[in-house]
């Protein structure tokens, strides 16, 4: 393989795992690296069309020389290109280097990091908000990043969070569609003041009421706030509900997963916002 070098059609070809480039690159697999640069990492061909679809400009996108061979690989290659992205092209050693995911398809981005601020999320009369608390895993935040966009959700703001909106793996888990829904990151204190001045009601869930989620109204300008894995949403959040509702369980467990919980609750709205619009 030869040196580091520029190949046919202007692309800088890296063909060492020792470039700064791809340092830079498992550098950014670190939060602290993530948020002194705001800039993030998507791995999938699938994953980055969808970003780009959502208007986000790619910085570098990295194609492996061996993986690029699909017609789709290619032209969202060419899409990133059209949006004046750099282009690098990665040995085969050296974008399994740099590649997170299992089975991975020969495309990785840089991008900007898609969390935004609360005063910079525009809602829609009596929205649909999701908040999620002190949420750890990233498979989770992703899976309701996922529901959030499937679901029509207006907005999700990451409370407290444990893992950040930039984690590639909440990237991977969304399949991209962090860059689709609006998602903000504020503390628990400044996401209860917002949802107050907007006059947004908050529905929580916990084990801890007789209320069914069913027996609950979601139509209006309305919050639905899911807890932690472990903990739940803490006691300044029960206190600040609305509502308090709970999924009934008939089984030995008290709870459903996080994500799942916040997906039945999630849609029971959407049920009860589409009967109010004659949906």
């Amino acid at each position: 393989m030869p040196a580091d070098s520029d190949v046919p059609g202007g692309d800088l070809l890296i063909s060492s795992t020792a470039n700064p480039r791809v340092k830079q690159l498992l550098a950014l697999r670190r939060r602290r690296t993530r948020d002194e640069t705001g800039l993030t990492l998507v791995d999938g061909i699938e994953e980055l069309s969808l970003a780009i679809a959502a208007g986000v400009r790619p910085h570098t996108v990295f194609v492996s020389t061996d993986l690029l061979t699909s017609d789709e690989a290619n032209a969202v290659v060419a899409r990133a290109r059209g949006l004046d992205a750099e282009i690098v092209r990665l040995a085969p050693g050296v974008f399994a280097r740099v590649a997170y995911r299992e089975g991975p398809d020969g495309v990785l981005a840089t991008l900007p990091a898609a969390s935004t601020q609360l005063h910079d999320l525009a809602l829609p009369a009596s929205p649909l908000v999701l908040v999620c608390q002190g949420i750890e895993k990233p498979g989770n935040l992703g899976a309701m990043l996922r529901t959030a966009d499937a679901a029509g959700v207006d907005a999700v703001i990451a409370t407290d969070p444990v893992t950040d909106v930039g984690n590639p793996n909440v990237i991977r888990a969304s399949k991209g569609t962090v860059f689709a829904v609006p998602v903000a990151t504020a503390t628990t204190a400044a996401t209860l003041a917002w949802l107050e001045s907007r006059s947004l009601r908050l529905v929580v869930t916990t084990p801890d009421t007789d209320q069914d989620y069913t027996d609950t109204d979601y139509t209006g300008g309305v919050a639905v706030a899911v807890g932690s894995e472990k903990y739940g949403v803490t006691d300044e959040v029960l206190a600040a509900a609305t509502d308090r509702v709970r999924i009934p369980m008939r089984g030995r467990a008290n709870s459903l997963n996080v994500a799942a919980s916040a997906a039945v609750v999630i849609y029971e709205a959407v049920r009860q916002r589409g009967l109010l619009k004659g949906g």
